[in-house]
């Protein structure tokens, strides 16, 4: 069973960290990074995917989001401080990262500023870097939230009181893993909203300012995987992504959507365990 502790960082932050277990010596440890908004918590379909190949599994709430101190302004490369951060207060010396949606650009900057501790990286429908020179928005069935982020946090504060989800964000596939293997993800979103927008609104604007990492940095294998019927994150984003990090490659799901991508899981944990060295 799944279990969580508050982790004082160096700096006097507490970062809330969900912890699988330990299955054996020798074995693989990824770190999961969650999407916009969620808390952090291991969902089952994860949790079962990395049990049955023993492969420990952690994960985080971002700062703003449960547990974990609010950072206003904070930018993607900070994950990596983060994470460095509660990876040595578990005296974790090498692990891979997995991340979806706007976990993804997170997990990147891990794999770029933690070289040596990174040994592999996976995402899922991840954003491109907002200065990448192609149409960021492009395919994008509700853009507002991101598009008020670039007017800057006043704005995308004010776009929050009235955003409302667009039913067709996500295609009648998503719309099936979410009422069946991914149920907790819909839960979970529930959660983290009831919480309130803090999370959310914090990682929009980070996402549309530098990253503060160049993507071209990224020396360990990478997958990348996306749905080519993402309405949400348009596969443009991880076309871009691939021929940007040399070791890279791209799984495209042509019938996916943004959500029943992460039926992908397990076979990417079995990437992991190919790639992570």
């Amino acid at each position: 069973m799944a279990t969580s502790a508050d982790v004082r960082l160096p700096d006097g932050r507490t970062i809330r960290v969900y912890d699988s277990g330990t299955t054996g010596s020798g074995e693989l440890t990824v770190v999961w990074f969650h999407g916009s908004p969620q808390t952090g918590a291991l969902l089952t379909p994860l949790l079962d995917a990395a049990t049955a190949r023993g492969i420990r599994l952690l994960s985080y709430g971002r700062p703003g989001y449960r547990g974990s101190t609010r950072v206003p302004g904070r930018a993607v490369y900070s994950a990596a401080d983060d994470v460095a951060g509660f990876a040595d207060a578990l005296e974790l010396s090498q692990f891979a990262v997995m991340g979806a949606s706007g976990g993804g650009p997170h997990a990147l900057a891990c794999a770029a500023r933690l070289p040596g501790r990174v040994t592999a990286a996976v995402t899922f429908a991840t954003l491109a870097p907002f200065d990448a020179g192609f149409d960021w928005f492009a395919g994008m069935v509700s853009d507002g939230a991101l598009r008020a982020a670039v007017d800057g946090p006043d704005a995308r504060t004010r776009f929050e009181e009235t955003a409302e989800f667009d039913p067709a964000s996500f295609n009648a596939r998503d719309y099936a893993t979410l009422a069946g293997s991914w149920k907790s993800l819909g839960a979970d979103v529930g959660v983290a909203s009831a919480d309130g927008p803090d999370g959310l609104i914090t990682d929009d604007l980070a996402f549309v300012a530098p990253w503060g990492f160049d993507v071209a940095a990224i020396a360990a294998p990478t997958l990348l995987v996306h749905g080519g019927d993402d309405r949400v994150v348009p596969a443009a984003h991880s076309d871009w992504l691939v021929h940007h990090i040399d070791d890279a490659e791209l799984w495209l799901r042509p019938r996916d959507g943004h959500i029943s991508v992460l039926e992908a899981a397990p076979v990417a944990f079995d990437w992991l365990r190919a790639h992570a060295g």
